[in-house]
């Protein structure tokens, strides 16, 4: 199977939910975060880094619940342009 090419605006939707999930990590270690959302530090590591920009749903649920965000949140700032994104609250 042939995966369709990414869009600038999906890749550029990956690097945003990479860097909203890396603020909200904080001082906690990439190892425990990952373990608390059931998914291993190299998968996290890639999506953290905009390597897997288009992770599954589930996964993003996981690491929502374990580093305490709304998946509302996540995907209003995820859709948004960089500079009108709001700091993490929390």
């Amino acid at each position: 199977m042939v995966r369709t090419p990414l869009t600038p605006e999906e890749r550029l939707r990956g690097e945003r939910l990479g860097r909203l999930l890396r603020e909200a990590r904080g001082a906690h270690s990439m190892v425990e975060i990952a373990a608390s959302a059931g998914i291993s530090a190299e998968t996290l590591r890639k999506i953290e880094t905009g390597r897997a920009p288009t992770p599954a749903f589930f996964t993003v649920a996981a690491l929502a619940g374990a580093l305490g965000l709304s998946m509302d949140d996540l995907l209003i700032r995820c859709a948004e342009e960089p500079d009108t994104a709001f700091p993490l609250a929390g």
